[in-house]
């Protein structure tokens, strides 16, 4: 329900974009949480992998 409150219309705020930088901060902005996320669960998985690999 959370996901749905925060979800952003992107090729909305891309259509009234004043130029080209700007679309592409909104590009990279919606990216990196998605990429932030996918590091952080990979970084728990070495970190545990290694961990139960020394018991």
């Amino acid at each position: 329900m959370l996901l749905s409150l925060l979800q952003v219309n992107i090729e909305d705020k891309i259509k009234n974009a004043p130029d080209d930088n700007y679309q592409i901060g909104i590009l990279i902005g919606s990216y990196l949480p998605l990429f932030i996320l996918v590091v952080l669960a990979y970084l728990l998985y070495r970190f545990n992998k290694n961990r139960n690999k020394e018991s």
